[in-house]
């Protein structure tokens, strides 16, 4: 070989060294496009909260499944990162900013209760990337985490709003007596939207009580709902799950058969397991029925679905919550062809007509929460059974 060739053999691979160099260089400094895109998943897996949010976290698990078996979005697969929050403002704040820190996620997703929110929402709102809350019902969200938040379920408005034209349309009540968790933001929410409603609708509140979760003192608020005249046609409850079942059952032993009826907290297995049979003929608003016996067949096709998953039927309607959430952000990945916050952002908000296991979401202009049907839910025979389905006609604001 000649020293012309061999000049010319060096210089080659020094410049094939050189563009191998760049190449392994730009690798290293950003993600490569089949990196699967991170979603943020926050659920209380224990603690109070668990009976909503365990259900909701496996529906989230079971979206991302059947995403990536279709193919994933944009090429990319899902990869759902789950932490517990264990239902502790502490423990859902560190989780937070690690989702958002360390695992560097595009979008948050989670929770049923509006607290829990409100202590995971500075981390999002700090990167600035979606916050989906899939249960999270406080129509006054939005605008306490301005610009990233986004509600995959109706407010709370809504839901009493349905609450009270159902007591006073269809279960004829005239009175009603309001009980309400004294600690708990949905409580407090919930209990006067549904005041403003049952009084628009010509209804009467006897009276208004409160009680701190936890306790097993209840006899002031029994004297006082004891003295009154005439008894109420009704026993609004406002709170958490923990707490519905052993108030239904203290009310019954004192002699107060009416019906009660609370809101989508209600829909737990701790209501049927804590309050037997003193929970027949409790009614609840909630997200959907997630049963075989739906006239839905996308409800019953996902039924089947999570039976395969999970071994049995969904616990409540928090589990296709969780599932539309997932189902939500995908469909605004695919209508932005990317996973930057800006353009996920503004897809999410342009979001029309998508039809999930929970309803459809469409999102108004200007609003981050969609305008859903309402499910009204009755336990006989110790089950949960469908009783009725409501858009309510007028609807407080937040």
């Amino acid at each position: 070989m000649s020293g012309r060739t061999i000049g010319r053999t060096v210089r080659l691979l020094g410049v094939l060294l050189a563009l191998l160099a760049v190449v392994s260089c730009s690798s290293l400094a950003s993600p490569t496009p089949t990196a699967p895109i991170k979603v943020g998943a926050i659920y209380n897996l224990t603690g109070a909260q668990a009976s909503l949010d365990v259900p909701s976290a496996n529906g989230a698990q079971l979206a991302v499944k059947q995403i990536n078996a279709a193919g994933g979005v944009l090429g990319r697969t899902m990869e759902l990162v789950l932490y517990d929050g264990k239902t502790d403002a502490e423990t859902i704040r560190q989780a937070s900013e690690k989702l958002v820190e360390v695992d560097r996620v595009a979008a948050l997703i989670g929770f049923s209760d509006t607290d829990q929110v409100l202590a995971a929402a500075p981390a999002a709102v700090k990167a600035g990337i979606p916050f989906i809350t899939s249960g999270a019902s406080s129509p006054k969200l939005p605008a306490q985490v301005p610009g990233v938040l986004f509600l995959a379920c109706f407010g709370d408005n809504t839901q009493a709003a349905a609450g009270a034209e159902y007591a006073y349309n269809r279960l004829n009540a005239r009175n009603a007596y309001l009980l309400r968790d004294g600690g708990m933001e949905y409580a407090r929410l919930l209990a006067g939207y549904f005041k403003e409603s049952f009084l628009q609708l010509g209804g009467r509140i006897l009276l208004e009580d409160t009680f701190i979760s936890g306790t097993t003192y209840f006899t002031p608020q029994m004297n006082r709902l004891k003295a009154l005249t005439p008894r109420p046609d009704l026993l609004y409850i406002a709170c958490g799950p923990q707490d519905a079942g052993w108030l239904i059952d203290r009310l019954e032993r004192a002699g107060f058969y009416q019906p009660v009826l609370g809101g989508d907290s209600f829909d737990s297995s701790q209501l049927l397991a804590v309050g037997g049979i003193a929970v027949e003929d409790t009614f609840c608003t909630t997200h959907g029925y997630l049963k075989m016996g739906s006239i839905q067949e996308s409800t019953r096709t996902f039924v089947v679905d999570y039976r395969a998953m999970f071994g049995h039927d969904p616990e409540n309607a928090f589990a296709g919550l969780g599932y539309d959430a997932v189902k939500l952000l995908a469909d605004a990945l695919r209508r932005a062809g990317t996973d930057q916050a800006e353009p996920l952002l503004a897809a999410l908000a342009s979001t029309q007509g998508l039809e999930g296991v929970t309803g459809t979401i469409s999102y108004p202009s200007s609003s981050h929460i969609p305008s859903k049907s309402v499910t009204l839910l009755r336990v006989l025979a110790g089950q949960f059974t469908w009783a009725w389905e409501i858009k309510p006609t007028q609807v407080p604001a937040p």
